[in-house]
Formats: structure tokens, sequence, C-alpha cells
């Protein structure tokens, strides 16, 4: 496959440094919301809760990214990116472009769903 492990890694490193910064505004978004009824009304408290709810699983899609980003830069040090783990086929330029994570080619892909 001509593709250049190099800027694919970095710009795996480069994705992973932009996640990590987001970590800590997503911690603090996420910290348990205070109950207190003579600060706030119950609307307020619903929509911190909402926030709360979103905040959560915002950072629970951006630990997931963090992970399959992580396992993608192992398999450029392996040598085994762009490989689909389903046949062995390389998988398209163009999908790599668009998701630097994955990890099955289209045909593949498809059959898991």
């Amino acid at each position: 496959m001509g593709m250049d492990l190099k800027q694919f890694k970095a710009r795996i490193e480069q994705v992973l440094s932009d996640l990590e910064g987001l970590a800590e505004s997503s911690q603090q978004a996420a910290a348990p919301v205070e109950l207190d009824q003579t600060r706030q009304g119950r609307l307020s408290r619903m929509d911190a809760l909402q926030g709360q709810a979103m905040a959560q699983a915002g950072e629970a899609r951006r630990q997931a990214q963090v992970a399959a980003l992580k396992k993608a830069r192992l398999r450029i040090e392996q040598g085994t990116y762009g490989q689909c783990v389903g046949c062995g086929e390389d998988i398209a330029m163009a999908r790599l472009n668009a998701n630097l994570a994955v990890t099955h080619c289209i045909e593949c892909a498809e059959a898991l769903d």
C-alpha cells in the first residue's frame, strides 16, 4: 500500500493531543450537579442535570476515540496499519483518511452490520 505511515502517525498524534486537551473541560462539565433548592429552581436543576448527562456521554465518546487511535498508532508500529483485520486486504485510502482508526475494509464493515 503506497501510504505515508509517518503522515498518518502525525495526524493520529495531533488528534490524540486535541482530544486530551478536551478532557479537562469535559471533566468540569461532567462534575456533579449541586441540588440546592434555595439557589436555583427546579428547571435550572433539570437543565444542569441534562447538561451533565450530555457531558458524560461526550466524555465516554472521547475516551473510546482515544483508545481507538492508540490502537491505530500501535498498528502503525507493528506494520499492520491500513490492513483490514477481517480479510487482510488493504483498506481504501479514502476510508483511512475519513477515519484514522478504521479497522475494516468497506466490504467487511458492511458484512459486520
